[in-house]
């Protein structure tokens, strides 16, 4: 990909940022967005994931809970551009 073109991903997480200047410095805004975000996301899973969605979500849930790195590794090759990456690491 062209450094100029975004990933799915990476125009999540810009979604995730302009959320933030919606919300403002509210409390709790980060969670509070997190959360939308969350909805849309297992809406869709249960729309389109057939009869075994819960399972693909349950997988990505043990992931993140127990193999960080992993998990992070998954969210790092979805970047498409090395500034996006470094910018999004923990």
């Amino acid at each position: 990909m062209s450094d100029n073109i975004q990933s799915p991903m990476e125009q999540i997480e810009q979604l995730s940022e302009e959320l933030r200047s919606h919300y403002g410095s509210g409390k709790d805004s980060e969670i509070r967005i997190a959360a939308k975000l969350m909805l849309v996301a297992l809406n869709q899973f249960k729309q389109w994931g057939g009869p075994e969605w819960k399972k693909l979500v349950l997988e990505y849930v043990e992931i993140a809970l127990h193999d960080p790195e992993k998990f992070e590794k998954i969210l790092h090759s979805n970047r498409s551009n090395k500034d996006s990456k470094e910018r999004y690491e923990h």
